[in-house]
């Protein structure tokens, strides 16, 4: 029973966001006992993955946040004389500024509920031209008591491991080798376009101009919907732990099929691989030999630093009007292949961000990127998982009530939860978000607006409708700011048949919806019953979400009000496209935790197991001991053989 947890641990993590599962994955790999609590009913936090229905709960939590939490103060009771108690937060404030528009008929009747659902209760959506609450929508709730708990649900993919072998980049002809790789994931993980998994799903899809918020609902088991969107760099830190630890074999991915841009008031696709570039009918045979000629500098630029050194003190938009690129070719490589900013991004940033972009190239498919089925959600629960095969204890639906500071040391003791019992530990890993406002009254946030569509057809029709795209759109007015548009598909399985997915990012000038809202209008027109679908139309709105997230990825620990030293803050999600930040924190707080200790390595063979004694199982006196593993760990465990067929 949660109530009833040992009182001592190595290692507590409070959050299960993704930097802090990786922390507590490291830790419990690396021999602590590791002991991980959230307040929430789901994993991830910010980092969550949610059921459309699951999403309407979790708005409706943050719509309904102002209300007074009744704290009990009991726990104040236990603090000794000689200690101190740092309070934390009862209630989330890192969401604002929730808006929800439904655009899709709202024929929903009482008897309408999502596939598969076991409890209803209530929740309201903003309608699109109203102030008032639409029909109420018949919500499940996810009813589990309180207690410990293993990472589930949705974690797919089978023992397929990883591979050693250097990277075939003749697909997209660039460069043969880019370093070497200590593995990669395997063909059945990622799998390609023209292979789209298919759900067991006996529904028919919706026919076309009549998908209905009904129908949303009904088939809301079908969406997975990020809280925050991503994407994963084929060569990106995150990328290279799934591979080295072997958490990959707890996930499937997908290769981002497109990569489009915008320009002129319509979307184009930009030509990545050398193929891509030379069947490009968007470009002009001299256009095609100037972009071939920049990017093979650009993977090689760091060798020729005469040739760019004179504009190092420029920004990278100056510097390409000096390369005798034609416009189009600049706006290709500022806004969808380097993406960097037009005006804080200096050459070398630039230089950095393409060279970084075409080594990943080539990896998994023709674009630099990766999608997890199922959203990016599933990411922090593979982490999870692994800390709970190596002995961690789960706990969601748990809060803590406050951290036990030793006035003489100035050291965290304990922690008090919510149930009163007092749980000792040597170090202390603790969400920004948890964390209280006279702790945070000297650090100022940074702010992501964040909006997540339903729409009818994909932004630029193709012959597939199974495409995975990412768009940028540029600056266009002063004080905005770029906006990056991730289009996903069915095959994804974050969005029933006949949709489509769409996430747009940016960091904030105003609330999520000033900021997003005339970008949506730009792509999107609202969705009509009476309306009939004309090629070139754009694709139809049926339902949109917009908030602001906190990003804390930037704070400063010193910012924070007097914090013991074995208390280390992991950060909520940032801004940017990749998820370099968080793994790089991950890695810095276990080696502060566990210094000298290799950061996840890759799990021993089941056969060089040494279990406590001589005996080969764990005895019936104790069912919960988890066998010590020995320090080396064979280098076979990492090489499963290369992924022939990879881009067959």
């Amino acid at each position: 029973m949660a109530d009833n947890l040992p009182s001592e641990f190595d290692v507590i993590v409070i959050g299960t966001g993704l930097p802090e599962s990786i922390v507590a994955a490291a830790c419990s790999r690396s021999g602590q006992r590791v002991l991980h609590v959230d307040s929430k009913s789901y994993y991830g936090g910010n980092w969550a993955s949610f059921s459309f229905s699951g999403l309407l709960s979790w708005i409706k939590e943050y719509q309904e946040n102002n209300n007074v939490v009744n704290e009990s103060t009991a726990w104040q009771e236990q603090i000794l004389e000689s200690e101190e108690a740092i309070a934390l937060s009862k209630v989330d404030k890192t969401i604002q500024h929730v808006e929800v528009f439904c655009y899709a008929s709202q024929d929903l009747h009482e008897a309408v509920e999502e596939a598969g659902a076991l409890q209803k209760n209530h929740a309201s959506v903003t309608a699109a031209n109203s102030t008032e609450a639409a029909n109420a929508v018949m919500l499940p709730t996810t009813e589990s008591s309180p207690g410990t708990a293993g990472p589930v649900e949705h974690m797919s993919g089978g023992d397929a491991g990883t591979a050693r072998g250097t990277p075939d980049l003749e697909a997209t002809g660039w460069a043969e080798n880019h370093g070497d790789d200590t593995g990669v994931l395997s063909t059945s993980q990622v799998e390609r376009s023209e292979n789209m998994p298919v759900a067991d799903d006996t529904a028919e899809p919706p026919k076309k101009n009549r998908i209905t918020y009904s129908q949303i609902v009904k088939e809301g088991r079908r969406f997975n919907i990020d809280l925050v969107s991503k994407l994963l760099y084929s060569r990106g830190l995150l990328i290279d732990l799934l591979i080295k630890s072997n958490v990959s074999r707890y996930a499937e991915f997908k290769n981002i099929t497109r990569i489009l841009a915008f320009r002129e008031g319509r979307v184009e696709q930009v030509p990545c691989s050398r193929a891509d570039v030379f069947n490009s009918k968007h470009l002009t045979m001299v256009e095609k030999r100037m972009l071939m000629k920049f990017l093979t500098f650009c993977l090689e630029y760091e060798d020729h630093p005469d040739e760019y050194k004179a504009y190092e003190e420029m920004t990278f938009s100056e510097y390409l009007k000096t390369q005798k690129l034609t416009p189009n070719l600049q706006y290709f490589v500022l806004h969808s292949i380097a993406m960097t900013s037009e005006t804080a991004s200096s050459t070398v940033d630039g230089l950095r961000a393409t060279k970084h972009f075409l080594c990943c190239l080539g990896r998994y498919g023709n674009t630099p990127f990766l999608f997890p089925l199922y959203g990016h959600g599933e990411l922090p629960q593979c982490f999870c998982r692994m800390c709970a095969v190596f002995g961690g204890i789960y706990c969601l639906r748990h809060s803590v009530q406050c951290l036990v500071v030793d006035k003489e040391s100035r050291k965290c003791k304990a922690i008090i939860d919510q149930f009163g019992q007092r749980i000792i530990s040597k170090h202390f890993l603790v969400e920004d978000c948890h964390l209280s406002e006279n702790t945070c009254s000297n650090v100022q946030y940074r702010q992501i607006s964040r909006a997540v569509l339903v729409t009818d057809r994909s932004v630029l029709q193709a012959d597939s409708d199974q495409q995975i795209s990412i768009l940028t759109v540029p600056v266009e007015e002063p004080g905005t700011c770029v906006v990056r548009v991730i289009e996903l598909c069915s095959s994804t399985m974050t969005c029933m048949k006949g949709t489509y997915l769409v996430h747009l990012t940016c960091s904030s000038s105003k609330t999520a919806r000033e900021d997003l809202e005339p970008v949506v209008q730009k792509l999107f027109t609202p969705y009509a019953e009476t309306e009939t679908e004309n090629e070139g139309e754009k694709p139809r709105l049926l339902w949109a979400l917009y908030f602001n997230m906190r990003d804390s990825s930037d704070v400063s620990r010193n910012s924070y009000n007097d914090l013991p030293s074995n208390v280390y803050v992991c950060s909520g999600p940032d801004s940017g496209l990749g998820n370099d930040i968080a793994v790089k924190q991950a890695e810095t707080l276990f080696q502060e935790i566990c210094p000298n200790e290799d950061f996840c390595p890759p799990p021993p063979n089941p056969e060089d197991i040494i279990l406590e004694g001589d005996s080969l199982q764990p005895g019936p006196s104790e069912p919960g001991v988890v066998p010590e593993v020995t320090s080396e760990t064979p280098k076979e465990s990492a090489t499963l053989g290369k992924p022939d067929g990879l881009f067959e």
